[in-house]
């Protein structure tokens, strides 16, 4: 709720030993609406505007509930919606009303669980070009204009994954 959230992100800050985060996100509205998403958003706005928060967004929100997001606190105080974004799930309709709305999208899940690196088309592409499909499914998203943070266990798909800008 919106008196809880500034005394959590405290909380959150001193168990992290920072006196701010570069980004706080709503991750999902209360269950039906018990606590009205504008009061939880003008709350990161508060937080936000002491300094306890660089931008703020929201993660996993549809096309209403982001709508809803937008009229509550403007585009221009949302800096993203986090949401899962693959080559298997490209939430065509979401980033088309994000795009239109002026919302950055900010993409999880990249690989899709994995499946992405072991898809034969994906692989079949990647040859081609001398890459790998893990950089394959994230030039993709690269080239959609959307945020991502892939993870790995090991150094050098770390790197290969910082290449794969370079796609065309």
């Amino acid at each position: 709720s919106a008196d809880q959230l500034i005394p959590s992100l405290k909380t959150s800050l001193k168990k992290l030993r920072t006196d701010h985060v570069d980004l706080t996100l709503i991750h999902w509205p209360s269950p039906q609406g018990a606590v009205p998403l504008k009061d939880s958003l003008q709350a990161l706005l508060q937080a936000r505007e002491q300094g306890l928060t660089r931008p703020i967004g929201v993660s996993n929100f549809n096309i209403a509930l982001l709508d809803e997001a937008i009229n509550a606190i403007s585009v221009a105080n949302n800096a993203t919606n986090q949401v899962e974004i693959s080559t298997y799930l490209q939430n065509t309709k979401l980033a088309a009303f994000s795009r239109e709305k002026g919302v950055h999208l900010t993409s999880y899940m990249t690989f899709a669980y994995g499946k992405s690196v072991q898809d034969s088309v994906l692989q079949e592409i990647a040859a081609k070009h001398r890459a790998t499909a893990a950089q394959v499914a994230l030039a993709w998203a690269i080239h959609q204009c959307f945020s991502l943070f892939p993870s790995s266990t090991t150094r050098p798909n770390l790197d290969r994954n910082l290449n794969a800008g370079e796609l065309k």
